[in-house]
């Protein structure tokens, strides 16, 4: 059966199993030189039940779930709005723009096409909200999420630095226009 992703609300979304995906699958995107303490730091600060109860009230974001038997097996967010960081703003030159904040599937799900089903669901949603483009900010060790977003048609258009703790990683920026 193909995964459907579906957009999340605060009736239909558990925030506590949420959070509990997010915290298994936060730690698969970090390069292995991020201490484990700054991984739970941010884990604490930016994936807790509070904060996706406070992401789905909102309306800037839109988060898309999938689920298998009943359990949330991915997640993916989408943040409208301008980008406040300038280098995010130097690499998107496309307005409006619409940052997919978050993509995690369980490792359980890899290859299971869940990915795939979220990505497509918030490039629909951008799309039809009439936005010029989706950004996204990936490490550049992580390979395999670079390889995925560009058979999605994410092409890297610039860098960033994100704040891990302690540690200051450095991301690609990576863009998906859309034509009109």
């Amino acid at each position: 059966m193909e995964p459907v992703a579906r957009i999340a609300t605060a009736d239909t979304v558990d925030t506590v199993e949420l959070a509990a995906v997010a915290a298994r699958t936060f730690p698969l995107a970090c390069p292995p030189s991020v201490a484990l303490r700054d991984i739970a730091v941010f884990i604490d600060a930016n994936l807790s039940d509070v904060r996706f109860t406070d992401y789905l009230a909102d309306p800037q974001r839109l988060i898309f779930t999938t689920s298998d038997e009943g359990r949330i097996t991915g997640y993916a967010m989408l943040i409208s709005g301008e980008p406040d960081d300038p280098d995010v703003q130097r690499a998107v030159d496309i307005r409006p723009a619409t940052e997919l904040s978050k993509l995690y599937v369980l490792p359980s799900h890899h290859g299971s096409g869940v990915a795939a089903a979220l990505m497509q669901a918030a490039l629909t949603a951008a799309a039809d909200r009439g936005d010029g483009c989706v950004w996204l900010g990936v490490n550049r060790k992580n390979e395999r999420a670079q390889q995925f977003y560009a058979k999605s048609g994410f092409t890297v258009s610039g860098h960033r630095s994100f704040r891990l703790g302690a540690h200051l990683e450095s991301d690609y920026v990576m863009v998906r226009p859309f034509t009109r």
